[in-house]
This record gives C-alpha cells, sequence and structure tokens, in this order.
C-alpha cells in the first residue's frame, strides 16, 4: 500500500501533521510513506525517518501532479483541504479523506466571539483524515528531526548562555501575532537568566534592537542560522517564550516548557503547544502556560494575522503582563534545574 500525506504550509502547520506520519509508519510498517508540500518547507520533513518520499512543488501544480500520478497511490490524507489539495486528489482519482477545517465555526469566533471550537488540538482533527486506513493517536506527541551535521555545541553561542538560557521566539508570520519590541524589552529586563532570541532573517533588526539592552545577557540569533539549526537552540534551552508561530510547535515536539504569547489569534482554534493527547480547557499540559488578552472585545479578530490591528490599539500584546510572563519561565527554569 502507498499513502500520499499533503500539507503546504507553514512551519507550525508541518510540524503538527507529524504524528500522523509516525503513527501512519509504525502502525503499518508496509505502508510506503510519501508527503506532498512546498518546497521551500523541505527542510522540515527530508530528515523524518518515517517518510520513504517526499514530493516537492513551486508553483508548478501541472509537473507535482504528473509525477504524483505515476506513484499509483492507494490513499491520500490530506491535511491541508484546498482547491489545490482538491485538483490534486481529483487528479489522482483515488480513495482519500480532508480533514475537517471547521471554518465556520472559526468565522463564529473571530466575528461573532462565539466559541463552537472543540476543544482539541489540530492534531486530533488531523487524524480524523487518517481514520479510513485505521491510523489512531499513540499520545507521543510531534516529532522533529534535525540531521548531527546542523546540531550546534557551545562554540556556536556565547560563554555566558553555555550553563542555559531562556529561548525567546520574537518573530511570526504576521504583525498581529508578535509580541511588540517593546514588550520584549520589558521583558528581558526583568527576567534573571541569559536569553537567546530566536527568528528567521526578517526578525534580525528587531533582535538587534532587543539585544542592544543587554548584549551579554541578550544574544541575537535572528538570521544567522537556518530553521534546523534554530530548533536545535530551541531543543536546548531550559525555557521557550513564544508567538503563536512555528518555533513554538517545533518547542513542543521536543517537549519544552512553553510560555505561549497570543495576539489577535486564539489558541481556541486548536494550534496550541501539544504534548500529546493534552487539550485546552480540561487538560492542558503542565509544560504550557497561555498568555492571552481574554477581555477584550475584539479578540480574537483572526485565525491567521493582519500586518497592523484592525482597531488600530493591538491591546491584545501590548497589554499583554510582562512580569507575569517571567514568574512563569522563572517557575519553568526551576522545575528544569531540580536535581534528577
Amino acid at each position: 500500500m502507498k499513502v500520499l500525506i499533503i500539507r503546504f504550509s507553514s512551519i507550525g502547520d508541518i510540524v503538527l501533521t507529524t504524528p500522523v506520519i509516525r503513527c501512519l509508519k509504525q502502525q503499518h510498517p508496509e505502508v510506503k510513506v510519501h508527503y506532498l508540500t512546498k518546497a521551500q518547507f523541505w527542510p522540515l520533513l527530508t530528515y523524518n525517518p518515517y517518510i520513504d518520499k517526499l514530493h516537492l512543488f513551486d508553483d508548478n501544480m501541472d509537473k507535482v501532479i504528473e509525477e504524483l500520478k505515476n506513484e499509483e497511490f492507494d490513499f491520500v490524507v490530506d491535511l491541508h483541504n484546498n482547491l489545490r489539495t482538491a485538483r490534486v486528489k481529483k487528479a489522482l482519482d483515488i480513495p482519500n479523506k480532508a480533514f475537517p477545517k471547521l471554518n465556520i465555526k472559526k468565522w463564529l469566533l473571530t466575528n461573532l466571539k462565539i466559541d463552537l471550537m472543540p476543544d482539541k488540538s489540530i492534531v486530533e482533527r488531523y487524524f480524523e483524515a487518517a481514520e479510513p486506513i485505521n491510523v489512531h493517536n499513540d499520545g507521543k506527541g510531534l516529532d522533529y528531526f534535525v540531521p548531527d551535521n546542523m546540531k550546534l555545541g557551545n562554540a556556536d553561542i556565547p560563554m555566558s548562555h553555555w550553563s542555559g538560557y531562556v529561548g525567546a521566539v520574537i518573530g511570526g508570520s504576521y504583525n498581529t501575532k508578535k509580541l511588540p519590541v517593546a514588550q520584549w524589552k520589558k521583558f528581558v529586563e526583568l527576567v534573571p537568566f541569559p536569553v537567546i532570541l530566536l527568528g528567521g532573517p526578517d526578525d534580525r533588526d528587531e533582535g538587534r534592537e532587543i539585544a542592544e539592552l543587554d548584549p551579554i545577557k541578550i544574544y541575537n540569533s535572528c538570521g544567522k542560522f537556518n530553521i534546523n539549526e534554530t530548533a536545535d537552540l530551541v531543543q536546548h534551552a531550559r525555557v521557550i517564550i513564544s508567538n503563536d508561530t512555528g518555533l513554538m510547535h517545533i518547542a513542543a515536539a521536543y517537549k519544552k516548557p512553553i510560555v505561549s504569547l497570543w495576539g489577535n489569534t486564539s489558541p481556541e482554534m486548536g494550534m496550541f503547544p501539544y504534548y500529546g493527547f493534552n487539550n485546552l480547557k480540561e487538560r492542558i499540559a503542565p509544560q504550557t502556560f497561555i498568555l492571552e488578552h481574554k477581555n477584550l472585545s475584539c479578540h480574537p479578530c483572526s485565525k491567521l494575522g493582519y500586518n497592523k490591528c484592525p482597531k488600530k490599539h493591538f491591546k491584545c500584546m501590548n497589554e499583554l503582563d510582562m512580569t507575569v510572563a517571567v514568574e512563569q519561565v522563572k517557575k519553568y527554569w526551576k522545575i528544569e534545574n531540580k536535581p534528577a
């Protein structure tokens, strides 16, 4: 049997599909597992031992569809569920199932503040697409794999951080999902531990501005490392504080304690840090602290994000209490440093 899993983007969403990949391969070792994603995301999956073949595309969907036809798949697990995946499934003309996106319920939450979202991770909804081929959740959480040649050592970070650091994920796919620089400055001034700022090349300048407060205590790694090297920095952090973004989910894959910061989006949509069978309202994992401004009448305002706050005040992030974030980081740091 040969199965195609589809998820085109983005970093966090792809990482959240990894339990389906693992469970499919481990529960059905005879199955050949293929995965289709955008070419730019190949580093996230190419080292995953549960994937037999990775299919990549840029903009030429016709080319990749012809490639997929030649594979003679038996089933498609659609974990993106959009017009492009519909085109792929129609072309392959084989049994398939897509995960439920719940767009109407998301619209009700963001527009009318009516919360009908199920109290479970999006991972659980991903598994619904694999039910016809008898794949079930093993409860082991997310996976992330970094090859040995991309793992970092002490020589790659300042000596001041060798004994431990807080990983601060300052990036995000949309501005309204990013804690403002002024808020990060409050955090790094109050937290008593070394900090490594984590993000991509687009976050370099903001990272530099934050690190200027104390270049010894704060190391700006943004743009200096590729995604897998940055993931290794995440793995070795004692605590992660993060916006709602891909590195947060990589941190969850490594079972790191996370202080999770939420702006215009909401963890109720199922994208909270996932460690296994934890949900949001009743069984939130002890490794996760959710910090969000729940008293705003406009929160949440989007399932994805905006470049600017529609209300122009951005209170959801500007009014997050950084003293609360710091106190939670201190608690996690203490737990992480307890003798074995």
